[in-house]
């Protein structure tokens, strides 16, 4: 794979999972004004800037190519949403994924930044868990 390609695929999930942590945040923020739940969403998305803070990240950047994106189109599964705690499920369920992508590319091109990424994976399993108290408002 060349590297414009697999810094495609960092620049996707990074955008992908900060994404997702943003929602996440601000469901708790405004749905079931859960501080707790907040601040730890927002933790888990300030500590992706820890890797996207680089020369690496900005070569990711400039390598987009949005335009022809294959996967820019609404998907009918995106559409099938009636209550935030769907919304909040479906970005929890985004938020691992891409984090576990990142994870697996940055094996090839930055191994040390690979605990680090493991490390938010988890933290994302362990909101997870405390998701099951959440109470929609």
């Amino acid at each position: 794979m060349d590297k414009k390609r697999l810094l495609r695929v960092l620049d996707a999930n990074f955008n992908r999972s900060k994404e997702a942590l943003r929602v996440i945040e601000d469901i708790f923020r405004f749905v079931s004004e859960n501080d707790t739940l907040r601040k730890k969403a927002r933790h888990l998305r300030h500590s992706l800037d820890k890797i996207t803070k680089n020369k690496l990240f900005l070569e990711a950047v400039s390598s987009r190519n949005s335009v022809y994106d294959l996967g820019k189109k609404t998907d009918v599964l995106e559409l099938n949403r009636e209550t935030s705690r769907d919304i909040l499920y479906a970005n929890l369920q985004r938020a691992k994924e891409s984090v576990r992508v990142l994870e697996e590319f940055f094996k090839i091109i930055s191994p040390h930044r690979v605990k680090l990424l493991k490390k938010i994976r988890y933290d994302i399993y362990s909101l997870e868990k405390n998701v099951y108290t959440f109470k929609e408002g």
